[in-house]
């Protein structure tokens, strides 16, 4: 496992620790599908600051996104757009009377989008979602030829049972004996199926279901599941340092595919042989999963760039570039954050942080 003193000169990494200007405070009025769309688009941006959301219906479903992400929730507007240093007033009601009384009640140092303008935000932003969703289908299926060699060793033994099985079949008289093959065939059969279960599952277009409770450490063991098509298990050490009921809220299909393609690229980078650590850890509000290698590690440079989209260290067409950066954007779209620790010749670490206070109390229903 990677571990290092906090005196080694190549400190963690985190994406998020790098110094930004003063963050731009943005007021949203109006918690319905729009509202909801700039929440979880905005809340991923460290230089934008919402400070606070309202809508006219205290029901509003924004409002109760609002609270999962910790964003400050109004009855009145008028209370929210009081709030001295607003730089930015985002009215999405689409509401006529509501244009003017703001028009009527900022100071003019504030910016206000309203009307056309804020359809077209609202318009932007579905888009960027809809991309950053093709865009992890798309690396996902581009990942699913590397399974190729995984998937045929694995299918080809059932199969090879199955034909043996079924040409001592053919001239068999024992009826028990014939029960008994026919036996072995249906539990080789049920295992080929299962391949082909986990493997249509995992490929399948990312579900637009509701976030969920999902179960970290069972995750990660399906993740290991998956990435043994891709890579070469039999011959790494794996270390599971599991705290019990560990959970956090997101999208389940989402966080198997980025256990899967941060193992994958564990024991590729310790070329099959080595240790792999997978951990988990909750505290309070804050909840860790460390997926850790003792392989060749990376330089500091590239580290600095490895979240970057399209950038990779592997020869043309072993990776896509895209799989750190689209671990990066699930991550944040679940309230967290990643942080990699790499020293050359020791090995990595990757941390994910998760922060969500809805979680501590709420660990019974997983997916």
């Amino acid at each position: 496992m990677a571990t290092t003193s906090p005196s080694n000169a190549h400190p963690e990494i985190d994406i998020e620790q790098a110094p930004t200007p003063r963050p731009m405070r943005v007021a949203i009025i109006g918690a319905g599908r729009s509202g909801i769309a700039l929440l979880d688009v905005l809340h991923q941006i460290s230089t934008i600051e919402i400070i606070g959301i309202t809508d006219k219906d205290p029901s509003a479903p924004g409002l109760r996104r609002a609270q999962e992400l910790n964003v400050t929730t109004y009855a009145h507007v008028t209370d929210l757009i009081k709030i001295p240093g607003v730089d930015l007033v985002m009215d999405v009601t689409g509401d006529a009377a509501m244009l003017t009384a703001l028009q009527e009640q900022l100071p003019p140092e504030v910016d206000l989008i309203s009307g056309q303008a804020s359809r077209l935000f609202w318009t932007l932003v579905q888009h960027e979602s809809t991309l950053q969703t093709e865009l992890l289908h798309a690396e996902k299926l581009a990942g699913i030829g590397s399974f190729a060699a995984g998937i045929a060793h694995d299918m080809n033994n059932p199969l090879q049972l199955i034909l043996g099985l079924a040409e001592n079949l053919a001239d068999e008289g024992d009826l028990d004996a014939v029960h008994a093959q026919a036996l072995d065939i249906i539990d080789a059969v049920k295992r080929t199926t299962a391949i082909c279960r986990d493997l249509t599952s995992y490929s399948r277009r990312t579900s637009l279901r509701q976030d969920c409770l999902v179960g970290i450490n069972g995750k990660l063991d399906e993740a290991l599941k998956i990435a043994r098509y891709a890579v070469a298990l039999q011959d790494i050490d794996i270390r599971k340092l599991y705290q019990p009921d560990v959970a956090v809220k997101g999208n389940p299909d989402e966080l198997l595919h980025v256990f899967v393609n941060l193992i994958t690229n564990a024991v590729q980078a310790m070329e099959h042989h080595g240790t792999l650590t997978l951990e988990t850890s909750a505290e309070a509000d804050t909840t860790q999963v460390r997926v850790s290698d003792t392989g060749c590690g990376m330089a500091p440079d590239v580290q600095s760039r490895i979240f970057e989209p399209f950038f990779t260290t592997k020869p043309p067409g072993k990776g896509t570039g895209l799989g750190l950066y689209n671990i990066k954007n699930v991550i944040h779209r679940m309230n967290g954050s990643i942080g990699v620790d790499s020293h050359i010749g020791l090995g990595t670490t990757f941390t994910l942080t998760f922060h969500d206070e809805s979680v501590a109390g709420e660990r019974s229903t997983r997916s």
